[in-house]
Parts: structure tokens; sequence; C-alpha cells
């Protein structure tokens, strides 16, 4: 989205969080254009990228229509997981709905449910995973 708002010319639409340390490289806006010319590898990169955020888009429509909201929400806990690299998922339930697209109140009923059944339990601003591998 980067790379197409600065060869329309555009202003971003997006924005990024990170959710751990993170460098970046930012590339001069008046030589990207020539530099996409002059280097068809750039080019290539641009349009790898764009074909994995399509790719990308395309799974997360399929979830969303789909796959039940308690799969959805454990896979995204599973996910936090992972990144973290810890079971204690620093998160609100209010994060977790604007992330998967739902209010805040059903990811509550939805975690309450997962506690009561013993796959999460709930901390203070975080959640425990307390199964490893569960799947739904």
């Amino acid at each position: 989205m980067s790379f197409s708002s600065l060869i329309n010319e555009e202003p971003s639409r997006i924005f990024a969080v990170t959710e751990e340390e993170t460098e970046i490289i930012i590339l001069p806006r008046e030589k990207i254009k020539e530099w996409i010319k002059k280097y068809r590898s750039l080019n290539s990169l641009f349009f790898r990228l764009y074909d994995l955020r399509y790719i990308d888009l395309l799974d997360m429509l399929r979830t969303a229509l789909f796959e039940n909201l308690d799969k959805r929400l454990i896979d995204y806990l599973k996910e936090k997981r992972a990144i973290s690299g810890n079971d204690i998922v620093k998160i609100t339930h209010r994060e977790i709905a604007n992330d998967l697209g739902t209010a805040r109140e059903v990811v509550s009923r939805i975690i309450k449910k997962l506690e009561h059944d013993g796959k999460v339990q709930q901390l203070s601003n975080s959640i425990k995973l307390t199964l490893g591998n569960y799947s739904h």
C-alpha cells in the first residue's frame, strides 16, 4: 500500500503498529519511481509484495466468512503467543474485537466461555492460553 500510494502520489490510507522493537527503512519518495524503472528487481519486489497482501486479504475474507468466531479468536491468540513467545498475551478485549472485526461484548462472551472450558485464563489486561495445541 505504501508503494502504491507513492506511485499514485496519494497519501497512504494505512498505518502500521509493531508488536516488538522494529527497525524500518525509509526510502526517498522522489527516487522510488526512478528506481522502479531502473531496477527491475525492485519493480518485481513491489508486485510480489502486492500479490502477498492480496492473498492475505482473500484469506482474511475466507476466515471471516466461513470460520466461527471461537476458532478465529483461539487462532488469533495463538498467533499473538507465537509472536511474543509467551503464553500470556497482553491485550484487551476491545483490541481483540477491533482486530477481529466484531464487538467487544462478543469477544468478552467468547473468552468467558473459553475460560469456563479451561482453554484460556483471564488476567489483568491479558489472557493466558492454557492449552498448548488447542484445535477447534
